[in-house]
């Protein structure tokens, strides 16, 4: 505690407030969505302290609610998560030597947990960062989920107020600023391309795995800058 509150600054802390905000908002979507769904007030609940993914949580709901099976619905989320596994080898050191804290620190790496953590060069500020993040994450994610079951059980359809839309809207925003980058923007522009000419000749879903073929667009090139400096390299002195 004492090595938190010397490593805790006014920045770190300011920054947990928007993110905190905006999963409480998506934890609010879900909650919302999945007893408006038909499935019971304490599935959602359950799932966003047991689970706490937010992408596998509503992967695993669409899938029972659309008629899946239990083994599609966790094989969906597991595979979803695989990309968990780098994050925890990169950030071994934060969790502790402890049993009891590295069990703890696993259950709530995030992607933004991994970011704010990576993004520090001292390892002191690292590992604050890390669990000040999750925590953050943790607390507010469980908190939109009851206020979302709240909500999905008053209101019936969350389409009305836009509860539906919290999710891709806070997806979206995650990933604005990296289309900035030119080789992002070709492979989300064609990605997108596949998943709407596909939709409506597919089943649900397969749309968005075909949109993976966007990355294709994203294969790093050659810029005119890197062949003019390589001219330069070559000619003769």
């Amino acid at each position: 505690m004492r090595l938190f509150s010397r490593t805790i600054d006014g920045d770190l802390l300011r920054d947990m407030l928007p993110l905190g905000a905006g999963m409480c908002a998506i934890g609010v979507s879900f909650g919302a969505t999945t007893v408006a769904a038909g499935l019971p007030w304490w599935v959602p609940c359950l799932m966003s302290v047991i689970v706490f993914s937010g992408g596998a949580q509503f992967l695993a709901v669409g899938i029972v609610t659309a008629g899946g099976g239990a083994l599609a619905a966790v094989s969906g989320g597991l595979l979803l998560n695989a990309r968990h596994v780098p994050f925890g080898l990169a950030l071994s050191d934060v969790f502790g030597r402890r049993i009891a804290t590295r069990l703890l620190g696993a259950h709530i790496l995030l992607d933004e947990s991994t970011a704010f953590s990576l993004s520090q060069r001292d390892p002191r500020r690292a590992k604050t960062a890390y669990w000040v993040c999750g925590i953050t994450v943790f607390t507010t994610w469980n908190l939109g989920t009851v206020l979302g079951v709240a909500a999905g059980q008053a209101i019936g359809d969350p389409a009305v107020l836009g509860v539906d839309a919290a999710f891709p809207a806070a997806l979206l925003a995650l990933t604005m600023p990296s289309l900035a980058e030119k080789p992002t923007l070709r492979a989300a522009v064609l990605g997108a391309v596949i998943a709407v000419a596909t939709t409506p000749y597919l089943p649900g879903g397969v749309p968005v795995l075909l949109a993976l073929v966007g990355m294709a667009a994203a294969w790093p090139g050659r810029t005119s800058e890197e062949t003019e400096a390589e001219t330069r390299a070559e000619a003769p002195r």
